[in-house]
């Protein structure tokens, strides 16, 4: 039996992964959905001081209090929680059986969210976060530009998503050399505009096994089972 500890992304919450959680425990395996500070049923909480390290910090606590001392985790990151597992298991690599990255940012040390986006996307988050945003905010991004076409996906997802605070992307990961000693794996997701293939391609660098899945961005909701069956594969 594992205990997965799956991180979502920006905008999102523990909430997304519903519908990943029962094949996963039905697997057999214990599951963990903390949502980060600031975002989703954690909204109230956010500042223009929540950053990336908040955020590692929120996991860190999650997997001490969450999980036995001598237990081991399985540790998902989806999108921009791919700065966060990274932290994680740099903190606590004995802890980390595996690190997954789905669909996501695989940074070094000194690496901002914001500085992985290519310049044209990361130009249209700096102009939201101008206007809309107020300066200390990231407006949720089109669904639809994140490859969700289905309109019983759109209106689960769309109300349900929340302001992301623009720190936690402008604020460098800082790391040493502890995560190097856990194994890592990588999903990719092809059916839309591929933002993280450049990570997939660090992870291949590395010989880790990277998995395509053809579907779009939002994996957890549009391919649940697809998604479930990989992360059973890979632990």
């Amino acid at each position: 039996m594992s205990t997965f500890v799956l991180v979502h992304g920006a905008w999102h919450g523990g909430w997304c992964w519903r519908r990943v959680t029962p094949l996963l425990r039905a697997a057999g395996h214990e599951v963990l959905t903390p949502t980060l500070t600031g975002v989703g049923d954690r909204a109230h909480l956010i500042s223009p001081l929540v950053g990336l390290e908040t955020h590692v910090e929120d996991v860190l606590r999650t997997i001490d209090v969450e999980t036995e001392a001598d237990g081991e985790v399985v540790l998902v990151g989806h999108s921009y929680a791919g700065l966060v597992v990274t932290g994680v298991a740099d903190r606590r690599p004995a802890k980390v059986a595996r690190r997954i990255y789905l669909d996501a940012f695989l940074p070094a040390d000194g690496e901002s969210g914001i500085g992985l986006l290519p310049e044209r996307i990361a130009g249209h988050y700096r102009d939201s976060v101008a206007g809309a945003g107020h300066g200390w905010l990231i407006p949720p991004r089109s669904l639809q530009v994140l490859g969700v076409t289905e309109p019983e996906d759109l209106a689960w997802l769309a109300p349900r998503l929340t302001p992301h605070p623009w720190r936690s992307y402008t604020e460098p990961l800082r790391i040493g050399t502890a995560v190097d000693k856990v194994p890592g794996a990588f999903v990719e997701c092809v059916d839309w505009m591929r933002v993280f293939t450049p990570y997939a391609g660090r992870a291949r660098e590395r010989g880790w096994p990277v998995v395509e899945l053809p579907t779009g961005h939002e994996a957890m909701v549009t391919a649940p089972k697809a998604l479930a069956e990989t992360l059973l594969r890979l632990r």
